[in-house]
C-alpha cells in the first residue's frame, strides 16, 4: 500500500557500454597529456639542465646564488662550494644554491 511497485530498467547493449566508457575517459587522458607536454616536461628538462651546471663548476666561475649573493668560486666539495663574496671574505653555500653562472670578469 505505501510502498509503490519497482520496475527494473532495461539493461544497455553491451557494445554501447564499452563505447561510452572510452568516450568518457577521452577528456581525462587528454588533460594528462596537455599537462605533461604543458608543465612536466620543461620542468624535468630545467632541472636537468641545472643539474648539468652544477656538476661543471670549477674552481674561478663567477656566480650567483639563490639569494643573490655574486661571488667566485674558491674551494669546491662534493655537496658545498667556498664563495669568495670579496676579497679575504669567504662562505660556504651548497651546491644545488648556484642559480646562474656568470661570464667572466662579471664581478669587479
Amino acid at each position: 500500500m505505501f510502498i509503490s511497485s519497482a520496475f527494473a530498467q532495461a539493461a544497455p547493449a553491451a557494445g554501447g557500454d564499452l563505447q561510452s566508457s572510452l568516450m568518457g575517459m577521452l577528456p581525462l587522458v587528454l588533460m594528462f597529456v596537455v599537462l605533461y607536454f604543458v608543465m612536466i616536461r620543461p620542468q624535468m628538462k630545467k632541472a636537468k639542465e641545472h643539474k648539468a651546471m652544477v656538476e661543471a663548476l670549477a674552481k674561478g666561475d663567477e656566480v650567483v646564488s639563490a639569494g643573490g649573493m655574486l661571488g667566485k668560486v674558491s674551494k669546491l666539495g662534493e655537496v658545498y662550494i667556498g664563495l669568495e663574496v670579496a676579497s679575504g671574505v669567504e662562505v660556504q653555500i651548497q651546491r644545488s644554491a648556484v642559480v646562474q653562472v656568470l661570464p667572466k670578469g662579471s664581478i669587479k
